[in-house]
């Protein structure tokens, strides 16, 4: 029986079950502690872009003869230093390369990072979102969101 008052599953999380999730509760309660992720699920080294989201699809090769063969597309990651002027500092992310068009497009990391919704953010990217929130008066929080 699924459990309809969980929360809706991240993008950053496996949609295919483990066996021991399944068959015993308590030691994957042990295993998400561990095992190359941060403790809420994400995986350390993941394809997938920090601030869109954006992951692997997957297609077919199709051949000169038409034969179909299952093929990934794996998006154009970048490591990327940004500059925060809330922060004061830089940061450092793996984003695509539509990730950092869209940022420069938005004026720069921490307008984006505001506008941008808490479920498509990886963990790092959302805790720098809330720092950026803590760090803005609430005057331009409020004109920022006004004025796009």
């Amino acid at each position: 029986m699924p459990n309809l008052d969980a929360p809706p599953l991240s993008p950053y999380t496996s949609a295919v079950p483990e066996m021991d999730v399944i068959l015993n509760p308590e030691a994957a309660a042990l295993t998400r502690s561990g095992g190359g992720r941060d403790g809420r699920g994400f995986f350390a080294m993941s394809r997938r872009c920090e601030l869109t989201a954006k992951g692997p699809m997957v297609g077919n090769k199709v051949s000169h003869s038409n034969i179909k063969t299952k093929r990934r597309f794996l998006p154009n990651l970048c490591n990327v230093t940004f500059i925060s002027d809330a922060l004061g500092r830089n940061v450092r992310l793996r984003v695509s390369t539509n990730a950092i068009k869209s940022v420069d497009h938005r004026g720069g990391l921490d307008a984006f990072l505001l506008k941008a919704k808490a479920d498509v953010l990886s963990p790092r990217a959302l805790d720098l979102k809330r720092a950026i929130e803590k760090k803005l008066p609430k005057t331009e929080f409020v004109k920022t969101a006004k004025a796009s």
